[in-house]
């Protein structure tokens, strides 16, 4: 595994200072996924109603959606129910960076302290891969979650978690980094994430 370009300090999840991107988990693109993902659709609901928890801000994208489909009912729902301020924006760049609109906000994330972006969503290895370049050029800290990305192929995904790594990226999981952001037992966020991974 590739050294990480950040200290232990940059590691650290903390509520204020981390957003989430969800990229491309659409209803036309899931049945070709081979590799997780249900454990990818799952994994992502429970990190949109944990980070609501603790007030973490999210941004969904949506690959050309008119041929792709939209958002799949299930996280759009679970957006609905917990995070009905996540800007949900459409594109056709692979990189979710690549689209002016997605650009904006993730600047003005940046203007707003926060300095770390967990990454999940499909293909692993094409849009996730892609956006995750791009956030690292714009100077966040990225935390891919990769028990909730997906690719067609098991080799695809592998090949995926190199090019993250290589980006200077965090190869993280959904406990991993639910707990790092609540940093601390107790109240009800504890107890939510808590049932949330169970």
């Amino acid at each position: 595994m590739p050294a990480s370009p950040h200290g232990p300090a940059d590691l650290a999840l903390h509520p204020a200072r981390t957003a989430l991107v969800v990229v491309d988990i659409q209803e036309k693109l899931v049945p070709a996924m081979q590799d997780g993902a249900e454990i990818c659709i799952a994994n992502t609901a429970r990190l949109i109603e944990g980070l609501a928890a603790l007030h973490v801000r999210v941004l969904v994208s949506e690959q050309y959606p008119k041929g792709l489909g939209r958002t799949v009912p299930v996280l759009a729902q679970r957006l609905a129910a917990c995070r009905p301020d996540a800007a949900v924006v459409e594109k056709t760049e692979f990189s979710a960076v690549a689209n002016p609109e997605i650009r904006a906000v993730l600047a003005g994330w940046l203007g707003d302290g926060v300095r770390s972006v967990l990454v999940c969503g499909m293909e692993a290895h094409i849009c996730v891969y892609q956006t995750v370049r791009g956030l690292a050029d714009m100077g966040f800290v990225v935390h891919v979650v990769t028990d909730a990305c997906a690719s067609r192929t098991a080799g695809n995904h592998a090949v995926a978690v190199g090019l993250w790594q290589a980006c200077g990226a965090v190869v993280t999981s959904t406990e991993a980094a639910l707990f790092d952001l609540l940093g601390r037992a107790g109240g009800d966020a504890f107890k939510l994430i808590s049932r949330l991974i169970r």
